[in-house]
């Protein structure tokens, strides 16, 4: 099957009243290959230190590691519209945000960045945005926050929560994301959300009432076995799959029935 066109910035913002976004995480090539004939975005997270290095959080990730995995991923998936997560540290400022960005885009070919934050990066966003960056918004929990808010907590339960996380959105909106991600915020709140914007919202664990859905891709593959969060489902066992495969290869080793003569030269 043929690979589908490529989204644009333009498309994606269209699809807000047309159909619902498919966003899904990979940090390598071979992932993003099989990704890419149903994924609309890969989102290149900097989640990768969590689920592939055994890190407690987000914070590890650097822009030298974004940088190389957004190029695996950009090698697999030519045909996907990939944005690359800014990790920690590295937006804390006009300056440094659209130098960081620039180095994004002129070692990669990154289509898009997300950063997280709300109207208080209003005007970051804006700067980055005039000088040619495409921005990704991300509100909600904010996983580059979890230290400074003493875990991961879910948003939106109360009137004035839901309140600031409305003119959240509208901020970095008028500011110039093209897209935005909402984390760990009660479904009422993340619908109401994406009823006053006029750009796609992007939901992961926060309900079936926004214009798209993003998980990582071995939380949902079930490769990752420590815990499992409520938001995601598990669309195969991928860990046992995995442990059984290597479990029959040792034994065909050890019984010496593998590799059999078609596999020898």
């Amino acid at each position: 099957m043929s690979s589908p066109k490529k989204l644009s910035i333009n498309s994606i913002k269209k699809a807000k009243n047309e159909r619902l976004l498919t966003v899904i995480t990979a940090y390598d090539a071979l992932f993003a290959t099989l990704f890419e004939e149903s994924a609309d975005i890969i989102l290149v997270g900097d989640s990768l230190n969590m689920s592939f290095n055994g890190k407690a959080d987000t914070l590890s990730a650097t822009l030298d590691q974004m940088i190389y995995h957004t190029n695996a991923v950009c090698r697999g998936a030519k045909n996907t519209f990939v944005i690359c997560d800014m990790p920690f540290g590295t937006y804390n400022n006009d300056e440094e945000a659209l130098k960081n960005a620039i180095r994004v885009y002129q070692e990669s070919p990154a289509d898009a960045i997300k950063i997280e934050g709300g109207k208080e990066k209003a005007a970051l966003v804006r700067n980055l945005c005039k000088h040619g960056i495409a921005v990704c918004g991300h509100i909600g929990l904010l996983p580059q926050s979890v230290r400074a808010e003493g875990g991961y907590l879910v948003k939106g339960k109360t009137p004035h929560d839901i309140e600031k996380l409305i003119e959240d959105a509208e901020a970095i909106e008028d500011a110039g994301v093209f897209c935005l991600v909402v984390e760990g915020v009660k479904a009422e709140a993340a619908k109401l959300i994406a009823d006053a914007v006029k750009i796609p919202v992007i939901g992961i664990g926060a309900g079936n009432g926004v214009d798209g859905q993003v998980l990582v891709f071995s939380d949902m593959l079930g490769l990752f076995e420590a815990f499992t969060p409520k938001f995601v489902k598990k669309y195969m066992d991928g860990s046992t799959l995995v442990k059984e495969a290597v479990k029959s290869f040792k034994n065909e080793i050890e019984n010496r029935t593998f590799p059999q003569q078609e596999h020898t030269y």
